[in-house]
């Protein structure tokens, strides 16, 4: 399977990576690091993370305040989200 990023997830990544690196340099590295963690564990296992609503499912990561929301196609996994779990729930894809 590949991945297959939306246009919200990218700029997702791209806005808390940037916060990241204001509040200390180094830490949206970090940040990216575990992203990168979780998403090899989706593509290893898309189906071992619980559906959310609809067919979307739901990736916590590992340190930061985030979800990664995608849902699983044919043959690739498109990234919807990465979500930062502080916001108002109702603003999940």
């Amino acid at each position: 399977m590949t991945l297959r990023y939306t246009d919200r997830s990218i700029a997702d990544v791209d806005s808390a990576f940037a916060w990241y690196e204001k509040q200390r340099r180094g830490l949206g590295f970090e940040f990216l690091d575990c992203i990168e963690v979780s998403l090899n564990k989706i593509l290893s296992f898309p189906e071992m993370y619980e559906t959310c609503h609809a067919d979307f499912r739901r990736c916590v990561i590992r340190r930061f305040p985030f979800s990664i929301f995608y849902t699983i196609e044919e043959y690739e996994i498109i990234i919807h989200s990465v979500f930062d779990n502080r916001q108002d729930p109702k603003k999940r894809p």
